[in-house]
């Protein structure tokens, strides 16, 4: 458990379009080749500390006639933002995944200065 000691808690949310490999054969659609993907996302404004992330699968198009495999999470969290992974393995074919992402944390008040 994340414990806040800040009475200013920010809260950071968004959606991000991860890929969309069925317009052009991509690896994901053709079940070939990288089976994960990483997508950078900056927060609109820093946090104090290291927030809470959470990830989502937003939107998925998945090919009905292979097993439908997916793994999505958040990696390299910093004060100023975070990667979302996806990855899927097999014979799974991913034509597009969208992410639904929202971050909570201690923001910085007027008055904590940083003198150095």
């Amino acid at each position: 458990m994340k414990k806040l000691r800040n009475h200013l808690i920010g809260v950071d949310q968004g959606t991000k379009i991860l890929f969309s490999d069925f317009e052009d054969g991509g690896d994901m659609w053709a079940g070939k080749g990288s089976r994960a993907r990483s997508v950078s996302v900056k927060f609109k404004s820093n946090y104090k500390a290291i927030p809470m992330v959470h990830v989502s699968l937003d939107m998925w198009d998945m090919d009905q006639k292979t097993n439908q495999r997916a793994d999505i999470s958040a990696e390299n969290i910093s004060t100023t933002g975070f990667d979302i992974v996806f990855k899927t393995w097999g014979d799974t074919k991913v034509a597009r995944v969208r992410a639904a992402w929202f971050a909570i944390g201690e923001f910085a008040g007027d008055d904590e200065w940083e003198l150095y």
